[in-house]
């Protein structure tokens, strides 16, 4: 599926006609309390975001860091649930048309139900799926359910990933595909992966679908080396350790704000 008529297909689209790339903003749904998460969001989009990633909070975040972890254990200590992270994205359509891309593990969305899912997440303002540990030989019918309500399908394609996985990523993703940028679980470092454009390489043979990459991607200097890889720059661990930081502060939101700012810069002088 090369194109789609979400929001996030009309992202890639408009940046690819202006020569740019996307900045691809993650945070912890819930953290550090339900009630700052719209406005957080606005922040990010004030700072220059393209588009957001909601992360479900989950009390097993096999995939992530220390940082996240620790984001989805306040998320969920403050009372954080699914339902309440679609009623926070129908808060965030009265004020922004920000494209928003649920971020999951399968146990949350499996307790709810996909077909009720898709259908909810739909009317609510979501406009795709990131399913983070759906083993891909298994995705033909959860993708389905999401499709059939017109949600984008977001799958990740690691550096150890075959070249048959990648083929099946390319098949079950719209939207864009998430490459990981590296092995391990999310986290800044120091710089990024050397195994990023190899990967974006043998992917670009198997899709046309616009290709985000993430995982430890923590400095300007980061993004402005990960832009010319990728139609689209994932920034998370970053970024919730900076709500993490001035959790406790009522000027949280102006702090990220700031931070995001600073981060998408050297995607605006770029031509």
């Amino acid at each position: 599926m090369i194109g789609t008529a979400t929001r996030i297909g009309h992202l890639f689209t408009t940046k690819r006609a202006q020569n740019r790339k996307a900045f691809i903003a993650y945070l912890t749904a819930g953290d550090p309390n339900p009630e700052r998460t719209a406005s957080l969001v606005l922040a990010l989009e004030r700072g220059g975001a393209d588009l957001i990633e909601l992360g479900v909070p989950f009390s097993d975040p096999i995939a992530d860091g220390p940082v996240i972890q620790r984001a989805s254990d306040r998320a969920l200590r403050a009372g954080m649930t699914l339902d309440r992270v679609l009623q926070t994205v129908r808060e965030i359509r009265q004020s922004s048309g920000i494209p928003l891309l649920l971020f999951s593990y399968m146990n949350p969305l499996l307790r709810y139900g996909f077909q009720r899912l898709a259908h909810d997440a739909a009317a609510a303002g979501v406009d795709g799926v990131l399913l983070t540990d759906l083993c891909i030989e298994e995705a033909g019918e959860p993708v389905r359910q999401l499709r059939t309500q017109g949600l984008d399908t977001v799958f990740l394609a690691a550096p150890t990933s075959t070249e048959r996985r990648l083929k099946l990523v390319a098949e079950h993703s719209s939207g864009f595909v998430y490459l990981v940028s590296r092995t391990g679980v999310t986290g800044e470092q120091a710089a990024i992966s050397a195994a990023a454009a190899p990967l974006a390489e043998r992917m670009r043979k198997m899709t046309d679908l616009p290709l985000a990459v993430g995982f430890g991607i923590s400095s300007p200097a980061q993004v402005a080396d990960t832009a010319p890889i990728a139609d689209g720059v994932v920034v998370g661990s970053a970024l919730v350790k900076c709500i993490e930081t001035h959790a406790g502060k009522p000027t949280l939101e102006q702090e990220v704000e700031n931070f995001t700012r600073a981060m998408t810069e050297p995607l605006r002088s770029a031509a």
